[in-house]
């Protein structure tokens, strides 16, 4: 599902109003404007809205004009890329606080496709908002300069972490990853094209991990169409 056919349906929280509200975001902390100062807001003139989305939407197709960058404020967003079989690999996964679309910054055109894993909240901000930004304050900047180190390090993160081992452990891993993203432990479980797209393995493997994981508890049932994991025994799974 595409999000300009999806807009339609999902829920526009509220619109931008000022930079009051950027001031007073409960997550300032890990979002793109964190360093910003009273004055630096009176740069903003273009509208942020704060859009809430659903599961499965595509928010951009790589290739397409890049004309926002999103501050995803809740829940997570996987990026992938198309093979040359015509496959589509995951190469990352996003979340609370990070951004997506960062390469807006440098280029014409997203890198990636950008889709929803489960119900999202963000903050689409207008790329001339960020333009300005960096050229009237160095301290956007440094937060841009942050999460491409950050970005850096996530990639190599996947490939160390997610891209070797056994199935059991690379699922392990993912797990607990998303499990740790989560306040609460609880998140949506992916589905199995999309663990054996993140993970390098077969949608068949995955699927019988997954169902092994079920049966020995390690995954349990939470809220509709959410599970919870069992820390210890996945941690014990990825030290063997």
């Amino acid at each position: 599902m595409l999000l300009k056919t999806a807009v339609k349906n999902i829920e526009i929280e509220s619109v931008w109003k000022g930079p009051e509200q950027c001031r007073e975001c409960g997550i300032r902390n890990l979002v793109l404007f964190a360093d910003l100062e009273h004055d630096d807001f009176e740069l903003i003139h273009k509208p942020i809205d704060e859009i809430s989305i659903g599961a499965g939407v595509t928010i951009y197709h790589a290739g397409d004009e890049a004309n926002f960058v999103y501050t995803l404020r809740e829940g997570m967003v996987k990026l992938s890329q198309a093979l040359p079989d015509g496959n589509q690999r995951i190469v990352r996964l996003l979340k609370q606080g990070d951004v997506i679309g960062l390469e807006a910054t440098m280029s014409k055109t997203y890198q990636h496709d950008a889709t929803t894993l489960e119900p999202i909240k963000v903050c689409r901000i207008p790329l001339p908002v960020i333009d300005r930004l960096s050229k009237e304050t160095p301290r956007i900047y440094n937060q841009l300069i942050t999460r491409w180190h950050n970005a850096l390090n996530t990639a190599d993160t996947w490939l160390t972490e997610l891209s070797t081992g056994t199935a059991q452990a690379r699922v392990a891993r993912l797990l607990i990853r998303m499990a740790d993203c989560h306040s609460d432990n609880s998140f949506y479980l992916p589905s199995r094209e999309d663990i054996g797209a993140i993970l390098g393995i077969t949608t068949e493997t995955a699927s019988r991990v997954i169902a092994d994981f079920k049966r020995m508890g390690y995954i349990q049932n939470s809220e509709v169409k959410k599970i919870r994991v069992d820390m210890e025994s996945l941690t014990k799974i990825v030290g063997k």
